[in-house]
């Protein structure tokens, strides 16, 4: 398997390169040459097998020829082996033909687990192999980071740094990431938000002399890893539903675009995916682009719904390139456009080609805990305030009734106290058992100010167990 740019001036990799390289050479992203696609018969076969069992299969051909089967099968017995449901995906239903997936079984308790959990072991796989040591700089709008501590706190040949907007991720999302110590781990709250954050990683890559000679990996969800695993929850869903016998839709709570991005790739894979929902908030830049064909840059709000607090959705390039018959050099135009005037729109055919799968929804704060109390009072069942918005999505964008309609559910509840509360829900919330002393927890992190340099001194600093690169 080789990956191109969806700028097109970057070299071929192979899937080991990929997944260091995060970022292209060109500033675009990674995505394979040439897509596997399973038939009906194929994707019929899996229905049963355990999660672990059914990764095995959907992503075997994105490794092919860097990874033996026997090492890749091992891994990923490892990687699900510590979600705390046996189902690792379970499905919840919330009325006749509505149904939530949870994806918050992990450590962390958020959908990130599914693909960070399987990064720190295969970035230690591979850096082992090669005896290299590298560098991550991740930004998280609140579920990455802690997501991507604990995928690779054991990791030997790395050392991650964390950037975070200080004061606008929950106090749960914050300690899940503060409290996780490690000479090779570092916190940074960034005097920002998260695009700024997240700005700064990108700058980062497109310039990594302050390393002095040290790789710099991405775990953010431009690393390609990241989508290819959440990819295989697609298709789990779809097994459990019928599929691929019936078509199943999904609504996705997304601000960066990877997790819809991953349906996407399903779909074109072979699954029978009817329809996908772009369920945002009201930092709506997706919701602009699918419902008036308007990619437009605008204030950046704090919202009940923080890990969707993204204006600059990073993974929505990926989806362009196909849209324009995977011209990197219109991808790079547009990217242009975008750096300079701050938006842009795409033909109309393009558009068009788009909105027969996409639908989305913007939901405010007030309608997200309108529907945590809603589905609460018809169901008992808690939501979380993005897996809320989900739900609100799906039951206005919905196509047909007659399709089973999958709602990501992307977290724990208990992350996130103040929209339940504010959603007059009198329901106590617990941590699970391994979290239980979160918040008597002694913390560790820096607060920096928005300014890269600062960062990448911090960074060089710090690195190297504590030494400086």
């Amino acid at each position: 398997m080789r990956y191109i740019s969806t700028r097109g001036q970057a070299p071929a990799l192979n899937f080991e390169d990929v997944l260091l390289a995060g970022l292209a050479t060109d500033g675009g992203l990674y995505v394979p040459e040439n897509l596997p696609r399973f038939t009906q018969e194929e994707i019929a076969s899996w229905a049963g097998l355990p999660y672990h069992e059914l990764a095995f299969r959907v992503m075997r051909p994105f490794v092919t020829g860097s990874i033996p089967d026997a090492d890749f099968k091992k891994i990923l017995e490892e990687t699900y082996g510590v979600f705390s449901h046996s189902a690792v995906a379970p499905l919840r239903q919330l009325n006749g033909n509505e149904w939530v997936l949870e994806l918050f079984h992990g450590p962390t308790l958020a959908f990130k687990d599914f693909a960070l959990q399987l990064l720190g072991r295969l970035l230690d796989y591979v850096l082992e192999k090669r005896g290299e040591r590298v560098v991550i700089v991740g930004a998280t709008s609140g579920d990455t980071g802690s997501a991507a501590i604990e995928g690779c706190k054991h990791c030997e040949n790395v050392d991650i740094f964390i950037l975070h907007p200080h004061n606008r991720v929950s106090e749960v999302q914050r300690r899940q990431m503060t409290t996780i110590f490690g000479e090779n781990i570092h916190n940074i709250a960034i005097e920002g938000n998260f695009d700024d954050c997240q700005e700064m990683v990108k700058a980062s890559f497109a310039d990594q002399s302050f390393l002095k000679g040290t790789r710099l990996v991405a775990v953010n969800s431009i690393n390609w890893a990241r989508i290819m695993a959440q990819i295989v929850y697609y298709f789990y869903a779809s097994l459990q539903l019928g599929g691929p016998a019936r078509s199943v839709s999904f609504s996705v709570p997304t601000g960066n675009f990877g997790d819809i991005f991953a349906g996407y790739l399903a779909r074109n894979m072979g699954l029978p995916i009817n329809q996908l929902i772009v369920a945002t908030n009201r930092n709506d830049i997706l919701h602009r682009f699918m419902s008036g064909n308007q990619y437009v840059k605008e204030t950046l709000h704090a919202t009940l719904s923080p890990s969707m607090d993204i204006m600059v959705s990073s993974n929505f390039e990926r989806l362009l390139f196909d849209l324009h018959g995977r011209n990197g050099a219109a991808i790079a135009g547009l990217m242009d456009s975008f750096k300079q005037g701050g938006g842009f729109s795409v033909e109309q055919e393009r558009w068009t080609e788009a909105r027969k799968l996409f639908d989305s929804l913007a939901v405010d704060d007030a309608q997200t805990c309108e529907t945590i109390a809603e589905v609460y009072e018809q169901t008992g069942e808690l939501l979380d305030p993005h897996t809320a918005i989900g739900v609100k999505a799906a039951r206005e964008c919905r196509r047909s009734l007659d399709i089973p309609m999958v709602i990501l559910g992307t977290a724990h509840p208990v992350k996130f106290p103040d929209a339940v509360q504010k959603a007059g829900v009198g329901k106590a919330l617990e941590l699970p058992t391994h979290l239980s002393d979160l918040f008597e927890r002694d913390e560790r992190c820096t607060v920096l100010p928005n300014d890269l340099k600062a960062v990448q001194a911090f960074v060089s600093q710090h690195g190297n167990r504590g030494k400086p690169l």
